[in-house]
């Protein structure tokens, strides 16, 4: 007995699911951004430092997923930014429909943004589709230099890699160019900004693209 079709019927409907979150956040007008990364990366950290670094105007709202508690949404309501909390009660990932049930509390007080940052995981945030216009991975250096080696399933999905903590790779012996020609085996064309939500190092270009990819014309034109 295999259980791949089992397997395919899951991500089948997850992914219907998912072409009806697309939609909504496409008539709201919204970029939404699934934010991946594993544990300790620098995810919410993202996240805070590049909303004090958009552009007046711009309406962000957040999706935090994490398998229990409201940490990092409470870090995101105390800035004052928009947030559901929503807790996987011990699943690895977000799924389609656990975002479909946050949309109508974020989406029609109006968003272009919105950062769905995913439960800490390499492996199979990748797997389910959620509606989102961008798939943003984000490593570290301390997590060392071989995780585009590691997890090619991650790196590949990738629209755009963020290295985050650039301001301790030395410390932690952090080989940039090994990283990035791990990055590049597997995804030729997708950014990659090397930055340090510490110190702000880096952090202009990204939020540049970010901005950039929130005027895309119909979304078609995510730049690279």
């Amino acid at each position: 007995m295999t259980t791949l079709p089992v397997v395919q019927k899951i991500l089948s409907a997850n992914d219907a699911i998912a072409a009806e979150n697309r939609a909504a956040l496409d008539a709201a007008g919204a970029l939404g951004v699934n934010v991946m990364a594993s544990p300790g990366a620098g995810k919410t950290s993202l996240i805070l430092a590049t909303t004090q670094r958009l552009p007046a105007g711009l309406r962000l709202a957040v999706i935090e997923g994490d398998v229990a508690g409201s940490i990092d949404a409470d870090t995101m309501a105390a800035a004052g930014i928009p947030v559901v909390q929503i807790n996987t009660g011990g699943g690895c990932h977000l799924d389609a429909p656990m975002v479909r049930s946050a949309l109508p509390h974020l989406l029609p007080a109006g968003v272009d943004l919105l950062l769905i940052e995913n439960v800490g995981n390499l492996i199979c945030t990748a797997e389910f589709a959620l509606g989102a216009h961008v798939n943003l991975v984000v490593g570290s250096t301390p997590e060392g230099h071989d995780k585009p080696y590691k997890y090619p399933g991650m790196f590949a999905a990738a629209d755009v890699v963020v290295l985050n903590k650039a301001d301790v790779a030395a410390v932690f012996d952090f080989d940039l160019d090994a990283f990035q020609r791990g990055v590049r085996m597997v995804n030729p064309q997708a950014p990659i900004f090397v930055l340090s939500c510490r110190t702000g190092e880096g952090l202009e270009a990204w939020v540049d693209w970010l901005v950039a990819a929130c005027h895309a014309e119909g979304r078609r034109s995510i730049p690279v």
